[in-house]
């Protein structure tokens, strides 16, 4: 099996170590990821200016861009042989409900299913890496499970407990929750007394029901999402149809 490993958070970051680490073991691996952290890049191509490929003492390739710039590149002009498997993270925190709009991490694998790849994105559940070597191991229980079940190409959004692997016993599949609106900007002004805006902390939940990600995650499960690129609303087609009559 071949599989192209992405993030958001950069290829230094421990999460993508980890993981490159556990699923050298049962694959063979390609790691592409952005030169630093790119959280919150979400799809976004970088159009204005040219990419550069370079490759760290470790083995894995840095790109001068966003993480569906690492897929895209990886996909279109570096690799020899299609992987099997394209997987993003391990990432820093939660990407859950609205999150995943915003989430390098759910991008690059998304870019890998548009190529019509089976793409898995994996997040922990709370910042700070803890337990990062246990959510790398459920990562790759989880490549290994191959979804044969699924139709093909398939986008999975796991999202892990920063527990102990033998705590994490509990994988359920969910749908997305939803939040409230983000919390406001935090205002500041930089040295030359310009003022300036920090964008703020996302809101409070509003559907962390049973089913939800925010719910299968406080409960210490790992959650699994299946997610689709369709944003038609298609309930909405025949009043559009009426009033466009």
């Amino acid at each position: 099996m071949r599989i192209l490993i992405s993030n958001d958070d950069g290829y230094l970051a421990p999460g993508i170590i980890a993981l490159a680490e556990a699923l050298a073991t049962i694959a063979d691996i390609v790691v592409v990821a952005p030169d630093s952290n790119r959280s919150g890049a979400s799809n976004s191509l970088s159009l204005d200016r040219p990419l550069s490929v370079q490759q760290a003492a470790n083995g894995f390739y840095f790109v001068n861009g966003t993480p569906t710039d690492c897929v895209h590149v990886a996909l279109t002009g570096m690799l020899v042989d299609k992987p099997d498997l394209v997987v993003a993270g391990i990432n820093d925190g939660p990407n859950m409900g609205d999150d995943t709009l915003y989430s390098g991490t759910v991008a690059a694998a998304t870019e890998g299913f548009l190529f019509g790849i089976p793409s898995i994105a994996f997040s922990q559940g709370s910042c700070g890496w803890a337990n990062v070597d246990s959510a790398a191991r459920l990562a790759r229980d989880l490549v290994l499970r191959h979804f044969d079940e699924l139709e093909r190409p398939f986008l999975l959004n796991v999202n892990i407990p920063n527990l102990p692997y033998a705590q994490l016993t509990e994988i359920v599949p969910t749908r997305l929750g939803r939040r409230h609106s983000a919390e406001p900007v935090i205002r500041a002004f930089d040295p030359r007394g310009r003022e300036i805006f920090w964008i703020g902390p996302p809101g409070k939940t509003r559907d962390a029901g049973a089913g939800t990600d925010f719910f299968a995650l406080a409960q210490g499960q790992v959650s699994v999402t299946p997610l689709q690129i369709d944003l038609t609303h298609k309930s909405q087609l025949d009043a559009l149809t009426q009033a466009l009559a």
